[in-house]
């Protein structure tokens, strides 16, 4: 462990390899751990519409094509995941397959993993007719028929989304009344493209080589069945954020909290930002000095790759700058 990184990057997706390249470029030799399998969330997306310079491109190409670039510029990847990290020494301790190693800045961009019904046949239909994300993919239901699994905020928002593209949403909740809020129920349950079908749950998702249906429980009921064109899975995201639990502050759902999301906490909340252990010269700081993080470990609202990648790229010159001035 005698070499000190200057930059090490936990995370292998648009947000950790935005870093990488920033980084790399700027001479710091920075070593991504891009975890395994590695490349996040667009590794299981099938097609890239909405990203700035690819009118149309697989998700899994379009990491292959930012993995690259990082390399080009001499970054070291790795495709190992980062087991341990103790960020109360410095340099930093992070382990990995019973190997340390020590780094003078870390930037985390571990992610978000949607949360999933846990159907057999789920994931068999991911990227055909099955989604997350209604941002991402719902322009590709033109005057099609979808529905939305959900009673939260999310499941309204990606409702709402798809309006503008399908010619009826149906959302689909298991209880007889939402938990979003209410200005987002009145805007759903206002909207006539909106069909909502309540006590039911999904048990199963059918069709051939594309989503054509799905098998609803009622309570106390038998099955039916519904014929849709998509399924959009909106009950949450858990964001890849258990590894720094204790040494960083994190939200109340697990979110990585920067200086940036603090101080727009503090200021809902009349509260001076100087009082906290953040600093806020840099935007993208974590709760410990050094320590930098970026994409959908910390973005609860947008989780796009444009925006993870924005983020990335702050964290980068954020940890560079930080590196100079501690020097």
């Amino acid at each position: 462990m005698a070499n000190v990184h200057s930059i090490v990057i936990i995370g292998g997706g648009p947000s950790g390899l935005s870093a990488a390249i920033y980084a790399a470029r700027a001479n710091l030799s920075p070593v991504v751990y891009a975890g395994s399998p590695p490349g996040g969330q667009l590794m299981i997306t099938s097609e890239v519409e909405n990203y700035p310079g690819y009118p149309q491109i697989l998700g899994p190409n379009l990491i292959d094509v930012f993995r690259k670039q990082a390399e080009k510029f001499n970054t070291e990847i790795f495709n190992e995941n980062i087991t341990s990290v103790d960020l109360t020494k410095y340099p930093f301790i992070l382990t990995y397959s019973d190997k340390k190693i020590a780094a003078k800045t870390v930037i985390i961009a571990t992610g978000a993993k949607a949360l999933w019904l846990n159907l057999s046949s789920e994931q068999k239909f991911l990227g055909k007719g099955l989604s997350a994300c209604a941002t991402c993919d719902g322009f590709f239901f033109k005057n099609k028929i979808v529905a939305v699994v959900g009673g939260g905020d999310t499941a309204m928002e990606e409702a709402q989304t798809l309006t503008k593209f399908a010619k009826l949403v149906y959302i689909i909740h298991r209880r007889d009344s939402f938990r979003a809020s209410h200005i987002m129920q009145d805007r759903v349950k206002a909207n006539p493209k909106i069909k909502i079908i309540w006590n039911n749950e999904v048990i199963e998702v059918l069709g051939g080589n594309r989503v054509e249906a799905v098998k609803l429980k009622k309570a106390h009921e038998g099955n039916n069945r519904l014929t849709v064109d998509g399924l959009f899975i909106a009950i949450g995201h858990k964001p890849d954020t258990d590894l720094f639990k204790g040494q960083l502050k994190l939200d109340g759902k697990g979110y990585i909290v920067t200086s940036t999301m603090e101080a727009i906490t503090r200021a809902k909340s009349k509260q001076n930002p100087s009082e906290t252990q953040f600093n806020f010269n840099y935007q993208t700081m974590t709760s410990v000095e050094g320590v930098f993080a970026a994409g959908d470990c910390v973005d609860h609202q947008y989780r796009q790759a444009g925006t993870a990648v924005g983020m990335g790229i702050a964290a980068a010159l954020d940890a560079e700058r930080w590196i100079l001035e501690k020097e």
